[in-house]
């Protein structure tokens, strides 16, 4: 992942909502150290694709943030700036609206960027953002005289844009609790918070594109998967139980706007692409595959003395060593530890400032160690040692 494949950006699809958390975690801390990138380009480039979590033929619809996530990874992978797109097995079954349709609702803004407010407004209807003053949520914006508020999905404070006539003259982020400047910026991107609009008709002879169809659209797409067999039963195991609810609901005279058919695609027509990707398995049994070998770091469980004793014989086998630490207090501590046993350890920010010393110290966020055998290297987690 250190470098865009040729043919465009990568999709992992894992088997469930948790390890799509985990792994994206991990990769954004590989991403960061391996391209020095900061904590936003990372967030742009490494993105979750969550599954909705709900049955719409039991009259529910997905939380705001689920929807919001779900369509910045689209959106993502429509503009080209994803780099990698981590998805559940089930999120790949819900049809999704045409690449360009989800782009119309999107607009970069800057100071100089002209717009009638009102126009802002629609978009952001369109969007899926809601109208509320003042603006304290995700999703929500205002427009008061020449001053439209914005809180962005994914940000962490709202923007406040200031308008001459059509043109905006100042971007300024502001704090929802008191509404109060936190400062200047110098551009807001306003990414859709749906990923369904309601102007797109999808019929059987005509459906929505599926997620390999919209990933790969614009970009190309590499696929890969980590445990084949578990994403395969998850996603029947979802389909089965939306036919399900769809027959029952039909069978209580419900007026359900579309059928399975028309809303999610069928296995087999992910099952090619799945099948024919490469695989992330933790037990290896094709003989024709390349195998790399991967073993999980002990839990030590807050046994620093057993910790230490594995860190010195990584040093006696030749491994390189690198302990993530999740801040930068609990870093210097570490380091502080492994000292008092006299192993020299050091801090790193990015692999390519890494020399030679026993122990590396990073700051980040890992879920696990690992160790790879045939590259003599050795990670630690955190939550390996002191959880």
């Amino acid at each position: 992942m250190s470098a865009r494949t040729a043919t465009g950006i990568t999709l992992l699809s894992v088997p469930t909502d948790k390890d799509v958390d985990q792994m994206t975690s991990d990769a954004r801390f590989f991403y960061a150290a391996l391209e020095g990138a900061s904590s936003a380009d990372v967030e742009r480039a490494v993105l979750p694709l969550p599954s909705l979590q709900v049955d719409p033929y039991r009259g529910m619809t997905p939380h705001f943030r689920v929807s919001a996530a779900r369509a910045r990874a689209l959106h993502g992978a429509a503009t080209g700036t994803a780099r990698l797109v981590v998805a559940s097995a089930p999120a790949l079954l819900p049809r999704v609206s045409r690449p360009e349709r989800l782009l119309s609702a999107s607009l970069e803004i800057r100071s100089g960027t002209e717009i009638d407010p009102q126009d802002l407004a629609e978009l952001l209807v369109d969007a899926g953002f809601t109208r509320e003053d003042p603006v304290e949520e995700h999703g929500s914006f205002a427009i008061r005289g020449g001053i439209v508020d914005i809180f962005p999905a994914g940000d962490a404070e709202p923007v406040r844009l200031e308008f001459v006539g059509d043109m905006v003259e100042s971007l300024r982020r502001f704090d929802p609790s008191t509404q109060r400047s936190t400062g200047a910026t110098d551009q807001l991107l306003v990414v859709p918070v749906r990923e369904l609009f309601d102007d797109e008709v999808s019929s059987e002879n005509d459906p929505r594109p599926h997620v390999f169809e919209f990933l790969g659209a614009s970009h190309g797409l590499q696929v890969l998967v980590s445990e084949e067999e578990q994403v395969r039963e998850q996603a029947q195991k979802v389909r089965e139980q939306l036919e399900s609810s769809y027959t029952d609901a039909a069978g209580r005279g419900h007026v359900v706007a579309l059928r399975p058919t028309q809303a999610y695609v069928a296995w087999d027509d992910l099952e090619p692409r799945i099948g024919a990707a490469p695989r992330l398995e933790e037990l290896g049994v094709d003989e024709s595959a390349r195998h790399i070998r991967c073993q999980p770091t002990i839990e030590f469980r807050g046994r620093v003395t057993d910790w230490i004793a594995d860190v010195r014989q990584a040093r006696e086998r030749g491994d390189a060593i690198l302990f993530v630490a999740e801040s930068a207090g609990r870093a210097e501590r570490t380091i502080e530890i492994l000292h008092e046993y006299d192993i020299i350890a050091v801090p790193v920010e990015r692999a390519e400032d890494a020399y030679a010393s026993p122990v590396l110290v990073a700051v980040g966020s890992l879920t696990r160690g690992f160790r790879l055998p045939d590259a003599a290297l050795q990670i630690y987690a955190e939550t390996d040692v002191f959880e």
